[in-house]
């Protein structure tokens, strides 16, 4: 069926949303800025470039921007490998599922390489993806389509023939811009909320082999 799946990453394969929270804080009491009440839920899925200077407003300096980014995903790094993580439920399930039928997995996320690199370490899922398209890869975070357009691609598909897994309303719209089917969890927001997807599902242990492959029927 030449299909293929692309998975966002936090609050889809994990749910690290805790551990980045922490690590915005830990940076917050570093450098002296404070954040916005409301940070962290306007900026989900946004690439740092652009919560540091448009929901944080820290500074619009692209240097100081750049390093700020850095020392917060280090700091998350630390987080991950002193406590640890799990998959999302149904996440091993689901990839090795779609591995038994030949459907290449991919991650297509806003988070850093190195930080999907140490979740790899903690987990055992990276023999599932057959490619990674991360924050260094693109020059438009979501919601512009880059991420899942250029995963697609990397696992020679055409992003039409693609399920985008996703918990963000950004990332919901970045799949729907690229042309691919979205299968949307409610991890990060309400099953009410995520409309917009082709189908929403409050646990990846609820898409079965029929589910996916019926978007394309």
């Amino acid at each position: 069926m030449n299909l293929g799946a692309l998975f966002d990453w936090d609050g889809v394969i994990i749910d690290s949303s805790a551990q980045h929270l922490e690590s915005w804080e830990l940076l917050s009491k570093e450098i002296g800025k404070p954040m916005p009440a409301d940070h962290f839920l306007r900026g989900f899925g946004m690439k740092n470039q652009v919560i540091i200077p448009r929901i944080l407003e820290w500074t619009n300096d692209a240097e100081e921007i750049h390093e700020l980014s850095l020392r917060k995903e280090f700091l998350y790094r630390e987080i991950i490998r002193r406590e640890g993580i799990q998959p999302l439920p149904g996440a091993t399930s689901l990839l090795a599922m779609l591995n038994d039928h030949g459907v290449p997995c991919a991650v297509a996320s806003s988070t850093h390489r190195e930080n999907i690199e140490t979740i790899f370490d903690a987990i055992s899922i990276g023999q599932y993806f057959e490619a990674i398209v991360t924050a260094e890869d693109v020059a438009h975070g979501k919601p512009d389509p880059e991420v899942f357009l250029k995963s697609a691609e990397k696992l020679g598909r055409n992003a039409d023939r693609c399920v985008v897994f996703e918990d963000a309303h950004v990332g919901i719209e970045a799949a729907l811009a690229a042309g691919s089917k979205v299968i949307a969890v409610a991890t990060t927001n309400s099953l009410e909320s995520l409309g917009k997807a082709d189908l929403a599902v409050k646990s990846l242990d609820d898409v079965t082999w029929p589910i996916f492959s019926g978007l394309f029927e």
